[in-house]
């Protein structure tokens, strides 16, 4: 009776440990489960979100030559811009994001700056959204063997969140110097254009 009983224990005791490692198996599978399922929504957030951008800038000019590029990156705290210009003529030339993306009738179809608060012209980096249009870039200085580079943070720029977005809208050099008055800065004809399209992600 009493090795019976010692039996019985025993068996019990397996039965309730088989039992909780089951139980503790499964929630383990559930966890997992749970975790593979929520990680291709994080995978896909990011996939989803444009890391890069590009503005291939042609002269608009007939019959029009190529320019250079405008690239940019999304930064935590807005938009780096790199551009390399040639074949432009030497001296400083206004240096604009537009509002619209097209570069027909010799840049005119890209309307007017980009100019989302209605707000006066400035220079972007140093007026802010307050005192400057989204596109007020400033100028772009070309070098006497007709090449340029401008590289700059643009705090607030996005490429597709929020009204100061730029994706789908036209870069544009201006024939002349940007003087910052009013109401566009005095800087002359189009030279240049390029629509900004993104690129990466």
């Amino acid at each position: 009776m009493k090795l019976l009983n010692k039996l019985t224990k025993a068996f019990r005791v397996t039965v309730i440990s088989l039992l909780l490692s089951v139980v503790v198996l499964m929630y383990g599978c559930e966890q997992t489960d749970n975790v593979a399922e929520q990680q291709p929504q994080t995978d896909n957030v990011a996939e989803q979100q444009p890391q890069t951008a590009q503005a291939i800038i042609t002269s608009t000019s007939e019959p029009s030559q190529a320019m250079g590029e405008v690239n940019f990156s999304q930064t935590p705290e807005g938009l780096q811009m790199t551009a390399m210009i040639n074949n432009a003529p030497p001296g400083e030339h206004g240096f604009h994001i537009h509002e619209s993306g097209s570069c027909a009738d010799a840049g005119q179809a890209a309307g007017g700056h980009f100019n989302p608060d209605g707000v006066k012209h400035g220079l972007l980096v140093k007026d802010g959204f307050a005192n400057a249009h989204a596109g007020d870039l400033g100028n772009i200085s070309v070098s006497p063997d007709l090449t340029a580079t401008k590289a700059e943070a643009l705090p607030g720029l996005t490429f597709e969140e929020g009204k100061y977005a730029v994706a789908n809208r036209a870069m544009i050099i201006h024939e002349n110097p940007d003087d910052f008055g009013q109401p566009t800065g005095n800087a002359g004809g189009r030279i240049g254009c390029g629509v900004i399209q993104i690129t990466g992600s």
